[in-house]
């Protein structure tokens, strides 16, 4: 189980740094962030955890970011990494709008859905890639 949470986290770090690099340097792209974040307020708004500042919602975005990919590729990747990519990246773009969240960011185009779908295909692929290598050893 080890390998496979050292192969997740590795995934959900890889899918993090693309989409932070495409993000912060391209137009019309995806913003998997502004969703997380507008769910996180949401979540604790009036709350003692409420975040009130920018940058520390959006460290605790890309932190649960990070936790929530690294253990759904540690348990999905592994085994079925193109199917686990896909579900993921078709979640992404459908399940914003269905729990009343801004879905804008990662589906305002057909673009950002291809990308963001692109996005957890290629941390899935990566999982994959890490967990077949440290099974090796």
């Amino acid at each position: 189980m080890l390998k496979k949470m050292i192969a997740g986290l590795g995934g959900a770090i890889a899918l993090n740094i693309l989409h932070e690099v495409v993000r912060k340097s391209c137009k019309n792209v995806p913003h998997v962030n502004e969703v997380g974040e507008e769910a996180l307020k949401k979540m604790t708004t009036g709350t003692v955890m409420e975040i009130k500042d920018a940058n520390q919602l959006y460290a605790a975005t890309l932190v649960g970011d990070i936790l929530s990919n690294s253990v759904y590729y540690a348990t999905t990747a592994t085994t079925h990494n193109f199917a686990s990519g896909l579900l993921a990246g078709i979640g992404a773009i459908a399940l914003p709008q269905k729990l009343g969240l801004n879905s804008e960011p990662v589906a305002g185009t057909n673009q950002k859905k291809v990308m963001t779908v692109g996005y957890y295909l290629f941390g899935a692929i990566v999982t994959k890639l890490i967990y077949d290598k440290i099974s090796k050893k």
